[in-house]
């Protein structure tokens, strides 16, 4: 266990003020993403002006992991989802042919011979992306001493959970082509999101495993 020298410093109170002064801007303006970001700065202040900076480092990982749990502003969030929706069309689309599914694409829809399915808001990815990202981060954190590999994990969480999310709703295609177009909903379309997302963290799992094997065959090499 790592013992730390308490060195308060006033520091610590000006990022109190400007965390409260956040917190406020945040509350005039009805903005709940700076409200929420002024709980962290908060945090940070008081580590500071009653421990000390070496603290703060100490606990900075853990201190800035708590970023992910403060929902994306709205405005940000739509200009992330409708492309995911855009793009998992586009691969669905492509892939369903393969699988002998003429498929049509406008926009976000996909034109099937047994029905129509959108890609809504919903199935866009975003949730399952913000997951498997966070869950990826922790992964890299507990799992492996690398920095590189750390952040790689961290990148590849967001092709994964496209192609994850463009499976599912292959899947979905094929479902409702060769089985019931009422099965693409329900039941099925729910769980096939848990499968999926199991499915993306088995991934996740098989790149780490790769990228180790990558780096001790490099260090046979040399």
């Amino acid at each position: 266990m790592i013992s730390l020298p308490r060195k308060p410093t006033s520091w610590g109170l000006l990022i109190i003020i400007f965390a409260l002064s956040v917190l406020i801007l945040g509350v005039m303006g009805a903005e709940l993403f700076l409200s929420r970001v002024s709980l962290l700065l908060l945090i940070a202040g008081l580590a500071v002006y009653f421990l000390g900076w070496s603290y703060l480092r100490e606990a900075f990982f853990p201190w800035a992991f708590l970023i992910l749990m403060i929902p994306i502003p709205a405005l940000m969030l739509n200009q992330i989802t409708f492309p995911l929706q855009v793009l998992a069309s586009k691969v669905s689309a492509g892939v369903l042919p393969l699988f002998g599914v003429p498929a049509l694409r406008e926009g976000n829809v996909i034109i099937l011979p047994a029905m129509a399915l959108e890609v809504a808001e919903a199935c866009s990815g975003i949730r399952s992306l913000l997951s498997l990202t966070t869950l990826a981060i922790i992964y890299g954190y507990f799992m492996e001493t690398r920095l590189w590999i750390r952040i790689v994990l961290a990148l590849a969480s967001v092709p994964i959970a496209v192609a994850a999310n463009s499976l599912r709703i292959v899947g979905t295609g094929l479902l409702v082509q060769y089985w019931d177009p009422g099965k693409g909903e329900g039941f099925f379309h729910l769980f096939s999101g848990w499968l999926i997302f199991v499915v993306s963290l088995v991934m996740l799992y098989l790149l780490h495993e790769l990228l180790g094997l990558f780096e001790r065959d490099s260090e046979a090499q040399t």
